[in-house]
């Protein structure tokens, strides 16, 4: 009894020193650089995009920016701080399941809750004490944590069907389902792909992959055919020929189109867009990369697109470099969330894929999200603490 209780203070104390060296780890600074890099530039965009809608809406052409600004400010410190505290934890006194079921919950509030806006059909924020977030948000991280944590305990069960399929797609399904009925059709699309790249990560068999992908294709055409989300149709008709309502569904992506081909090869220089005054519908949110190609031309827009292939190649290097199979699912899951949301956004603002209104990282208004992508950004640098202690 002794030997035993000695054995468990001795694995604590073994664990507290880990915790100790993992916090003094150095965090990846490639990383680090590229986060505060595409935030910088994302703060001179949106300033430049949104004064011209400010001023005229709200009187105060600064309105978005210092906003943005002070959430901007906040995020980077607690990106910081959590880089300082080991990931690990997220694995403690239950937070991955306390986590998804959390976000369970806010999804299924929102749907209880009326529209913000007078004329939306669809139900995404929840307000309170003047702070106004989107639960989706927090659902992708929630199914990232528990999805690491899942398979990283079970590994030795992934390539069964039971738990490596059935028992995942439950708990992914459910959280997709929520989504769909608010109706976000974007959010639903990604939160799957995350779900499904992680369970490919975590070594689910490639047959069991095609029936996920089977899966997928069938719930998106579903929802598209039996007009579960009453917009989806209309986009995709608008998508094929946006021309046909012009003045109406198709406008805003019309708009889009015209700011990205005047933008030419150098663009019309930073600040001298024309379509940011009011023809861009809030050019500050998820168009807001139309205004930056016509501002900064073919060059600029590459030269974006290549910071965020480096951020995101630097986190799929700190997630293979992680000390254990959970903190690489981790980095990898917010890694790749990054990934897919910067090309699906950009993908829209092109017309290549229909409009599914999502938001491009760093770039985007929306304080609450920033707020939450930098604490994001904040735990795959402490993989990264902890891969460096690894090395010594």
């Amino acid at each position: 009894m002794v030997s035993e209780q000695t054995k468990r203070i001795n694995e604590a104390v073994t664990r507290a020193k880990d915790l100790k060296k993992a916090s003094r780890g150095k965090m990846d600074m490639v990383f680090f650089a590229m986060v505060i890099i595409l935030l910088t530039v994302g703060l001179i965009m949106l300033f430049s995009a949104s004064y011209a809608f400010a001023y005229y809406n709200y009187g105060n052409s600064y309105k978005f920016i210092l906003r943005q600004a002070e959430f901007a400010v906040l995020g980077v410190v607690m990106m910081v701080g959590i880089s300082f505290v080991d990931y690990h934890w997220l694995q403690r006194f239950r937070l991955p399941w306390i986590g998804y079921i959390v976000s369970i919950g806010m999804l299924g509030l929102v749907l209880a809750l009326p529209p913000m806006s007078e004329g939306f059909d669809y139900k995404r924020w929840i307000a309170i004490g003047g702070f106004s977030f989107q639960p989706s948000e927090i659902a992708k991280f929630a199914v990232i944590l528990l999805f690491s944590y899942l398979i990283a305990k079970y590994y030795d069960k992934m390539k069964t069907f039971k738990f490596g399929v059935v028992f995942l797609l439950i708990l992914l399904g459910s959280v997709c389902v929520l989504l769909v009925l608010e109706p976000h059709l974007s959010a639903t699309v990604l939160v799957f792909m995350i779900g499904i790249i992680l369970m490919f990560v975590g070594g689910v068999k490639m047959s069991h992959m095609a029936i996920l992908g089977g899966v997928g294709a069938v719930g998106i055409v579903g929802i598209v055919l039996t007009g579960v989300v009453s917009y989806a149709m209309s986009r995709f008709q608008y998508w094929l020929d946006p021309w046909a309502d012009a003045t109406g569904k198709g406008y805003q992506t019309i708009q889009s189109l015209l700011a990205i081909g005047s933008g030419g090869l150098w663009g019309r220089g930073l600040g001298n867009s024309r379509q940011k005054y009011l023809w861009v519908p809030e050019p500050h949110n998820d168009f807001i990369f139309s205004i930056v190609c016509e501002e900064l031309g073919l060059i600029g827009a590459v030269c974006i697109l290549i910071g965020f292939g480096l951020l995101i190649w630097r986190g799929i290097s700190i997630a293979m470099r992680a000390p254990d199979r959970f903190g690489s699912l981790l980095a990898m899951g917010i890694t790749f969330q990054v990934g897919l949301q910067t090309a699906l956004n950009i993908l829209v603002v092109t017309n290549t894929i229909p409009n599914t209104g999502i938001s491009l990282p760093f770039f985007s208004y929306g304080g609450t999200s920033l707020v939450m992508l930098l604490c994001q950004m904040g735990v795959v640098l402490s993989v990264s603490r902890s891969s460096s202690v690894r090395k010594r």
